[in-house]
């Protein structure tokens, strides 16, 4: 199983542009089987954008990276939350902070 972070902006940089508390939901309802997404997790923060959180399986890290990027791509264009909202990146988090914390 991966965790892949993709970046989202919002239509218009103001507070007012906060996702519905039901994003995440909406969106696991708009994956499809052969995406095998099994968790979505909305990570707002202080700015205009949001990150989602997609867990999914897939066999190799740059597939699941292909498949969160069509996904993303297809549901800011069909779920009614992120109208308007705009995809900016796609990729693995790095865990490198936290191997680093186990080593000292």
């Amino acid at each position: 199983m991966y965790l892949i972070h993709a970046e989202i902006q919002a239509p218009v940089p103001a507070p007012a542009a906060a996702l519905a508390p039901d994003t995440a939901g909406a969106l696991l309802a708009s994956a499809r089987p052969q995406e095998r997404i099994e968790h979505v997790a909305v990570h707002e923060g202080a700015g205009p954008g949001a990150v989602l959180g997609v867990y999914l399986v897939a066999g190799r890290l740059s597939a699941a990276e292909t498949v969160v990027d069509t996904f993303c791509r297809r549901a800011v264009e069909t779920v009614p939350a992120l109208h308007g909202w705009t995809l900016t990146r796609v990729g693995a988090p790095l865990v490198a902070p936290f191997y680093e914390r186990l080593l000292d």
